[in-house]
């Protein structure tokens, strides 16, 4: 059998070293941390007893991932906790609007624009497939599946000129303007649009759902199938030197390409070297987790119901806030993500007590403590929001990178997803993963599809590998059938 390691053990990390040794080879999953995980990890950061994800929790591209629905995990122990809504977007007036499962009970709260946003998302649902097979394949290789065509032209637009030119409402511009934020990208950038599009489809195909017990079921379940299929995993092994490496013909780097680039300086092509270190990373952020004495007090009944919020006001409001981040500037006002896991899942708090947690985006490499600026935006929302604080953990952009080199200056997406990078993530377009064919192989979400707890990079990377040293034309049915067999 041909010998294979994967340095990271993020779930694209994981993904590949499970596609690879599904094929028949055997691999080792190289961990710098005592567990694995990467971005899905759940720690008590506050108080004893109160469970929160560390970087990402809300899992709308999870639950619809064509690999990770594919390695059935729900076998493993990972289970899918759907919020009664979504997503609420309160207002100062007391209301809200929000995603529902069902397209038109989202709709139905946007008066006028009612038509408007059933009309625009409708065909996104409809086809997912096709939507899922084209946004989740590689960017760089992109060919449109039948059907998509005319919703990627849809999707081409900035996100600023479609909610110009196709609502009317403050409502349904916030409401899309808070959805097409989730890229970090500016607004005005052509393209912005389609990550809106793509995440307020999600919502009425498989829903935003948080791992029941936290972040870390899902490296899990991930691991659990991994040691079935033989695979070593080493923890505390950080990876340094490119001889650590060497005795491996096939190596699979979850990583970021600046983080690449430093560990093979002495093994790839100087031009390559330079554009890894030529990687441009977008925004970062400032997160605080909070351990609260009882529910988040919103005005709006909606967000009490609702899984995700996002707090930011007007469409103006936050494409100006947004804009400030660009330049440098902490908004006073910024656009603030929330969740609030616990209001589903019991296993988060103690019986009775909850956890929320919440960001903005910041300017790169921001050490800037701006979590008085986001309590205040909860505040707004939810008044008497600090008199049920118990404790509060705070990390700012710059101590994001210290605690994963992965997130370079704080972001926590794996590089700017505008369209220059799109199309070039990270360096090349025929083969997007392929570092070097001598058998090394960039699987981060610094790769296409880009960021997002999906695997799919992972799943790319790996096929990648198998087709350039084993011969192997691998698809998703391909892995389903080798995972039954074993």
């Amino acid at each position: 059998m041909s010998r294979a390691v994967v340095v990271g053990s993020g779930p694209n990390g994981l993904t590949a070293a499970v596609m690879l040794a599904a094929a028949g080879l055997s691999v080792t999953v190289m961990e710098s941390r005592s567990t694995l995980g990467g971005g899905t990890r759940t720690e008590e950061l506050t108080l004893p007893g109160y469970r929160h994800d560390v970087c990402s929790s809300v899992y709308p591209l999870g639950i619809a991932s064509p690999v990770l629905r594919t390695m059935d995990l729900a076998r493993l122990g990972l289970e899918w906790v759907q919020p009664s809504l979504a997503l609420a977007h309160p207002f100062d007036d007391g209301s809200a609007a929000f995603l529902h499962s069902s397209l038109e009970e989202s709709a139905r709260a946007l008066g006028s624009d009612r038509r408007r946003w059933r009309n625009l998302f409708r065909p996104w649902v409809r086809q997912w497939d096709a939507v899922a097979a084209t946004w989740l394949g590689p960017l760089s290789l992109r060919a449109a599946r039948p059907g998509f065509l005319p919703l990627g032209v849809t999707g081409l637009q900035s996100s600023a000129l479609l909610c110009r030119t196709w609502f009317h409402t403050p409502r349904a511009r916030a409401l899309f303007t808070g959805l097409a934020a989730h890229s970090m990208a500016p607004l005005e950038g052509p393209g912005s649009a389609a990550f809106g599009l793509v995440l307020g489809a999600l919502a009425h195909v498989g829903g935003w759902p948080f791992a029941r017990g936290g972040a870390r079921a899902i490296p899990a379940a991930l691991h659990a199938l991994g040691r079935e299929l033989d695979i070593r995993f080493r923890t505390d092994s950080p990876v340094t030197q490119w001889r650590q490496l060497e005795a491996y013909p096939i190596r699979l780097l979850d990583t970021g390409p600046h983080q690449a680039a430093q560990l093979l300086e002495s093994t790839l092509g100087e031009r390559t070297g330079r554009r890894l270190r030529a990687y441009r990373y977008g925004l970062g952020v400032c997160k605080v987790d909070f351990a609260l004495r009882e529910p988040v007090p919103w005005t709006a009944p909606e967000c009490r119901q609702a899984g995700t919020l996002h707090l930011g006001g007007s469409h103006e409001e936050m494409a100006g806030a947004l804009t400030q981040a660009w330049r440098g500037e902490v908004a006073d006002r910024p656009l603030v993500l929330a969740a609030q896991p616990s209001l589903f899942d019991a296993t988060r708090a103690p019986a009775g007590r909850h956890v929320l947690w919440a960001y903005c985006h910041v300017p790169f490499n921001c050490a800037e403590d701006v979590s008085d600026r986001i309590e205040a935006q909860i505040e707004r929302f939810a008044p008497g929001f600090r008199d049920i604080v118990l404790r509060r953990h705070v990390r700012t952009a710059q101590t994001w990178f210290r605690y994963n080199p992965n997130y370079v200056g704080g972001d926590i997406n794996g590089g700017v997803q505008d369209w220059r990078q799109l199309w070039r993530r990270p360096i090349a377009w025929r083969d997007p993963y392929c570092l070097d064919p001598a058998g090394i192989y960039l699987c981060s979400s610094s790769t296409p599809p880009g960021g997002g707890v999906h695997g799919m990079c992972g799943f790319h990377a790996a096929r990648s590998a198998l087709g350039r040293h084993q011969a192997l034309d691998w698809t998703l049915a391909d892995l389903k059938q080798a995972l039954r067999s074993s």
